[in-house]
């Protein structure tokens, strides 16, 4: 006796899910006959006076923000009205200098040893001087 290997055929493929024929041809022009041919109603919101004035606001923050950059780097250049920011002329920053925990946490754990040993290789440090001879 011969087997057939396909189960698909053994069982046949009316599983209640049918479409009458020619139920899909057509069907867009029954759709639009059957639907009213009414135009959706176009409600203008009021704008409030937040969304009026919202864009000129984020352009002057823009602008503000701008320009305290730009006073930054006017201070840090030393080219700005009170020139340069040092130590001498700034309380605060004499105070975070003076103060020992700021300068461990701030300044401190920013330079690595390379960052060190760069700097003095660059002021001309003598190495000759810290060789150990026996």
């Amino acid at each position: 006796m011969k087997q057939d290997l396909n189960p698909l055929q053994q069982v046949g493929r009316m599983d209640g899910m049918t479409v009458p024929d020619g139920y899909f041809r057509g069907f867009a022009e029954r759709m639009a006959s059957e639907l009213p041919d009414k135009q959706p109603a176009v409600v203008e919101m009021p704008r409030s006076l937040w969304q009026k004035t919202r864009p000129y606001i984020y352009l002057a923050a823009m602008f503000a923000g701008i320009w305290c950059m730009l006073q930054m780097f006017a201070m840090m250049g030393g080219t700005g009205v009170s020139g340069a920011i040092t130590p001498d002329n700034n309380p605060v920053l004499a105070d975070a200098i003076e103060n020992d925990s700021f300068m461990d946490d701030y300044y401190y754990m920013a330079v690595d040893e390379y960052d060190l040993y760069d700097d003095l290789y660059a002021a001309g440090m003598d190495w000759n001087k810290f060789m150990y001879e026996k």
